[in-house]
């Protein structure tokens, strides 16, 4: 089926699901005085699958598993969000204060829930600032009492929990501000988007393009940031009078579960002959100091080792969020939120994380969503991995990277030649995720310059870069150099590379641009881009112009730098 065939499809598909949705909210209004949050929960996953858990299994719980706690996140309504989307659209940037007058949510709407959440027997309640979440934590037994759940010993992955299998309720008049209840199935998790690179040479010739490159040879130990910003014309950047441009002053945020550690960093900046130093990297455990976080494995290392290399003046801040759970990462969402709204807030957010969206709660959705667009209001261009599984038969692309309030970054097979660093080719990576939003997430008002792509919502990804592990980049990780890729790889290359174009835009004396995915849609044709034409992800090839595979196509930065000024 070819590209405007399947996109066809989607929209099809899209508009049933949009019915059913429109159906099951409906159903929400009982006779009983309950809210019902049917698209809160989704069922428990089948037992097999390409994609999906290795197995999965419901059973009646214990009496240990009652008495254990879960932690819950209820998202509630911001006031005239119709309004925000349409100032974000235009371009333009919401002051933190006019953002907190006009668009918070209602403060007595959030004292009302967490004075019933306190009076369930609910604990450690606490409501941001803006009123739009409040976190609780509970015990399964209060969980299933309260907001009349069935929980139920859930085992997925090998990993069992308790975990609601029926959809919650709260009394309507608690509950009508609030969109969604997440945490009640603590299986859904989000996936990092990382590889390494594959030695054995079917593994290679499954994982990258079908024409063999010189780069896949057993020594090859990946391209270092010197090559990268040589391949995308960053390398040697510079202000006429105003000197080096390498980020300085700017702040890139990183959304990931753990911290890396400060010696692989550290030789990897030596490696590179980058003189950037460990006080530019700022580390934020969302849960608390002192909270013991996960080990590195890879994604919190490739995210901080190549936004800080390709913007080595700028200062990096982690963000770890404990765990890969939504609520979880929702909590440092807000906390990440707060913080953008500080003197010299950061603009750069990189974010190599994601899940398929028909694994993930359509209520959970939209909290994030609202999450995204105030990031976006405040100026922050958020940049989220596209997957590094291509695309699903049929089709299905992840979130977070479908949100419309993100640039959603696709992958590349990129090759240079060994000796001179000259590039030689670059196609489309066929691990690269792509397609259109099957969850009824709009596509944007800055992708309607597109009038032969027939689909009403979200188009993925916007943009790309290198990402084909086989070609992948230098990592040292428990201080061992590897080779890795992934989108993951191309999303803090791009952050890094936002960061910049914002210092050059500062030293310009000019003010900072605002949400960068409608002004990059308005450039002119191969204006501040190389278009990628060729190579597929599965379902989509990629082509002229704007494509399901690499987007926009991949940076030339110094067109970027002038067309952005």
């Amino acid at each position: 089926m070819n590209v405007r065939a399947r996109i066809t499809f989607n929209v099809l598909a899209a508009v049933v699901l949009l019915i059913c949705g429109e159906s099951r909210v409906l159903a929400q209004a009982a006779d009983d005085g309950l809210k019902r949050f049917n698209d809160s929960i989704v069922p428990v996953p089948p037992s097999q699958g390409p994609h999906g858990p290795q197995a999965a299994a419901a059973a009646p719980l214990n009496e240990s598993a009652r008495n254990k706690t879960l932690q819950l996140h209820f998202g509630l309504a911001s006031q005239n969000i119709e309004d925000l989307k349409a100032r974000v659209a235009k371009g333009e940037i919401v002051s933190p204060d006019e953002l907190s007058r006009r668009y918070s949510g209602n403060a007595e709407n959030a004292k009302k829930l967490t004075a019933w959440l306190s009076q369930q027997g609910f604990t450690s309640i606490e409501t941001t600032p803006d009123n739009t979440s409040v976190y609780a934590q509970g015990t399964v037994a209060q969980i299933e009492k309260s907001l009349g759940v069935t929980m139920k010993s859930v085992t997925v992955n090998r990993e069992t929990m308790p975990a609601a299998t029926t959809a919650p309720a709260l009394p309507s008049d608690i509950g009508d501000a609030v969109i969604a209840i997440d945490g009640l199935q603590p299986w859904i998790k989000a996936r990092k988007y990382i590889l390494p690179r594959d030695n054995n040479a079917a593994g290679a010739a499954a994982r990258s393009t079908a024409v063999p490159r010189p780069q896949m040879a057993t020594n090859f130990t990946g391209y270092r940031v010197k090559d990268i910003l040589k391949a995308y014309n960053a390398d040697r950047l510079e202000v006429a009078g105003q000197g080096q441009v390498t980020g300085k002053g700017q702040t890139i945020a990183i959304l990931i579960d753990t911290f890396p550690w400060d010696s692989d960093l550290e030789s990897f900046w030596q490696e590179n002959g980058l003189a950037v130093k460990k006080e530019q990297i700022q580390l934020i455990n969302v849960q608390g100091e002192g909270t013991q976080l996960p080990l590195p494995n890879g994604e919190e290392t490739l995210d901080v080792e190549w936004a800080s290399g390709i913007a080595p003046g700028a200062n990096v801040r982690v963000y770890a969020a404990g765990s890969l759970n939504f609520t979880a990462l929702d909590r440092a969402l807000d906390m990440i939120f707060l913080d953008a709204q500080k003197p010299g807030g950061f603009r750069q957010l990189s974010i190599s994380l994601g899940l398929r969206e028909d694994k993930l709660a359509p209520d959970e959705l939209e909290v994030e969503s609202a999450k995204f667009l105030k990031l976006a209001a405040l100026g922050v261009t958020v940049f989220v991995s596209s997957g590094d599984d291509g695309s699903y038969d049929p089709p299905v692309v992840e979130y977070q990277t479908s949100d419309p309030w993100v640039i959603s970054v696709g992958g590349t097979s990129l090759e240079l030649d060994p000796h001179s660093g000259r590039l030689m080719d670059e196609d489309a990576w066929k691990g690269s995720g792509g397609g259109v939003s099957q969850r009824g997430l709009s596509r944007p008002m800055w992708q309607s310059s597109y009038p032969s792509i027939s689909s009403p919502l979200r188009l993925v990804p916007d943009v790309s870069a290198a990402a084909d592990p086989q070609t992948g980049a230098f990592l040292i990780l428990n201080n061992v150099a590897n080779v890795y890729g992934g989108t993951s790889w191309a999303t803090p290359v791009w952050a890094g590379f936002a960061a910049l174009i914002a210092e050059a835009r500062e030293k310009q004396g000019k003010e900072p641009r605002g949400f960068l995915a409608p002004t990059l849609y308005k450039l002119p044709a191969d204006v501040g881009f190389r278009d990628i034409t060729s190579g597929s992800n599965g379902a989509f090839q990629a082509g002229p112009g704007w494509d399901p595979v690499t987007g926009l196509g991949v940076p030339d930065v110094r067109a970027l730098i002038q067309q952005l000024q």
